[in-house]
């Protein structure tokens, strides 16, 4: 049986890397696609001919589109998608520039999207069971966190996709889930003051950020064969944090 070929975008980021180690580890040949090519040639040196590091914006349709076909050139098609470029920025409502605002909602929610137009017609030509994973985050729903309201925003405007997508592929054999963590230790960390981080962590109810590779868990099990039986699915991963 022929290995399933991934992709996964942001594959150099904190949670990129460790999405491409657990696909790659269940037997998966995969592509990371991201803005950082030092990143990628690193992911190319630890797993070799297992993946393949495509350097694009994910922002520019066409640049995204020119990126799939060198994964089908290169793996012969595409069974599985992990949107998970993202970024948040922290400028206070209502001060927010436009620029910024636009960016936020490029970068959360339309790469996502750019990526889906590509792989469904792709997942369509094949066999099995494809998946489509988007990459939320708990700050669409708990509202007594830090998150400004675009990135509130892109990542809801994401579920939502994920849930029309379900829907309406359902019968074609593609799951769309999302995965919504909270506070998980990646670079992004690096954007919050030390007193804004430290409260965050403190609402965490086992004391502590979640670590990427638990959130690659979920990744692995949404995409391996016990995951053909979820679609349209937010699945909310915050120690029980927001459980009233």
């Amino acid at each position: 049986m022929s290995a399933k070929v991934a992709i996964v975008t942001g594959a150099a980021g904190g949670m990129g890397q460790a999405f491409v180690h657990q696909l790659i580890s269940d037997g998966c040949k995969v592509a990371g696609f991201d803005i950082s090519q030092t990143g990628l040639d690193d992911l190319a040196k630890k797993h070799g001919t297992e993946f393949l590091g495509i350097r694009v914006d994910l922002t520019d349709p066409e640049a995204v589109s020119t990126s799939f076909k060198d994964v089908v050139s290169t793996f012969g098609g595409v069974d599985i998608l992990v949107n998970n470029a993202g970024t948040c920025f922290m400028s206070e409502f209502p001060n927010i520039p436009a620029d910024e605002f636009k960016q936020q909602m490029a970068l959360n929610f339309e790469t996502a999207f750019y990526c889906c137009q590509n792989a469904v017609p792709l997942m369509l030509e094949r066999d099995g069971v494809k998946k489509i994973i988007n990459i939320s985050s708990n700050g669409a729903y708990n509202f007594d966190v830090f998150d400004p309201p675009p990135y509130r925003a892109s990542k809801a405007a994401l579920d939502t996709l994920t849930k029309d997508l379900a829907r309406r592929y359902a019968t074609d054999k593609i799951c769309v889930n999302s995965l919504a963590p909270a506070m998980t230790e990646t670079p992004l960390f690096g954007v919050l003051s030390d007193d804004v981080l430290a409260k965050a962590i403190a609402q965490m109810p086992h004391g502590y950020a979640m670590q990427p590779e638990q959130i690659a868990g979920w990744v692995g099990f949404l995409a391996g064969p016990m995951g053909d039986v979820s679609s349209g699915n937010v699945f909310i991963l915050n120690q029980g944090r927001d459980v009233r």
